[in-house]
């Protein structure tokens, strides 16, 4: 049997189950508390803006809260392990997702740098909450079984077979449709308030059956949290702020040409080779030995000219630049159409053009006479 305390009050008597609404010293009741804590959780759940610093700092007072109720629950003897769930006041069964909201929470801190030490929290407080059911035997035959599979290893433990494939199916599904189940049975009795408060019955009903729905999230979580810390150990260790070496002055040619000083840097943009990770570091070893691929190259002040060019060829003589200079190399031939018929009239007084033109004349003459017509086609003579 419970044992209810009482405390006299100016002529008033308290029991444990009215101190959650009423404190003797004029405090914040645990009611009170956890009032403000839910209405908190609340706005943080249909908050879009899980990274800003507003969320954050709501979901810190949200977990403060909640870690408050615990401490005066713990202070007034809320639970006892002495006691079945036939003990505990309708009204106070709300009180054993403390711990569970604790651990929602924190896991959606932000911060890299201390998840590890999160997830390990938010493990812990998951554990107070399932061992705090299980004192008073709340827990179902399946969910006790996986308390057990849990902390006998907490580190491997998953939900459903690892070994095979087609019971861990099988299993995901019957959690999967459990879970579901519970889900829509808590949708259903939360339409008609005004029949919890009137129903005692049906508001217990309520109360155990989101205690089993937030117990099938509970192992879930600590299958995520499992994983995700076996991931983390892993993960090499982060170097001490102060392990960076500080380089010499004349280091600034081994860092690619890089200098602290803008105007003291003769390099346009950074090599081919420090644009991956992989190819980072010295080209030779102490020995001699090429440590990465490289190429050698005299052509430096030609790749810094082509920089800033174009991608495409610009035009670097007019049309008729580029005719004139075909005539010159000889690539054109004039002549040719209606001009050629016309013959060129030689000046008289030109002795030498007048000479010219008549030995050309007697040139073809004495051609025409050696080459009659007719004479190259001789193999087709009848």
């Amino acid at each position: 049997m419970r044992i209810f305390w009482t405390e006299e009050t100016e002529g008033t008597t308290t029991t444990t189950t009215e101190a959650t609404s009423i404190m003797s010293d004029g405090s914040r009741s645990l009611r009170s508390v956890y009032t403000e804590a839910e209405q908190k959780r609340t706005a943080i759940e249909s908050s879009a803006y899980s990274n800003s610093s507003t969320f954050q700092e709501n979901l810190l007072a949200a977990i403060h809260l909640y870690e408050e109720c615990v401490i005066m629950a713990n202070r007034i003897a809320l639970f006892s392990p002495n006691e079945s769930l036939e003990d505990i006041a309708t009204a106070d069964l709300q009180f054993l997702l403390l711990n569970y909201h604790i651990a929602e929470l924190i896991l959606r801190i932000n911060g890299q740098q201390n998840r590890k030490a999160n997830l390990q929290r938010a493990q812990q407080t998951y554990e107070r909450y399932l061992k705090q059911l299980d004192q008073y035997d709340i827990l179902g035959r399946d969910d006790a079984a996986l308390l057990e599979q849990y902390q006998d290893s907490p580190d491997t433990f998953s939900t459903a077979s690892t070994v095979d494939a087609t019971a861990r199916r099988d299993a995901k599904i019957k959690r999967f449709r459990a879970e579901k189940a519970l889900k829509q049975k808590l949708e259903f009795m939360r339409r008609n308030p005004s029949v919890l408060q009137t129903d005692e019955a049906a508001a217990r009903e309520l109360h155990l059956t989101e205690l089993a729905f937030c117990t099938h999230q509970t192992f879930q979580a600590l299958e995520s949290v499992g994983q995700e810390l076996h991931i983390l150990s892993l993960a090499p260790p982060s170097p001490p702020p102060d392990s960076t070496p500080h380089l010499p002055p004349d280091a600034r040619e081994r860092n690619g040409g890089r200098s602290a000083d803008p105007s003291t840097t003769t390099r346009l943009d950074a090599p081919l080779s420090h644009l991956s990770a992989g190819m980072r570091g010295p080209l030779l070893d102490t020995k001699g030995k090429p440590l990465r691929p490289f190429t050698l190259t005299s052509k430096r002040q030609e790749f810094a000219n082509g920089v800033f060019r174009p991608d495409h060829s610009l035009p670097t003589m007019s049309i008729d630049e580029y005719l004139e200079e075909e005539r010159k190399r000889g690539g054109m031939i004039d002549g040719g159409g209606p001009q050629s018929a016309v013959k060129a009239q030689v000046d008289e007084d030109d002795v030498e053009a007048a000479d010219r033109e008549t030995m050309k004349a007697r040139e073809w003459d004495e051609y025409v006479e050696a080459n009659p017509k007719g004479s190259g086609n001789t193999l087709n003579r009848g």
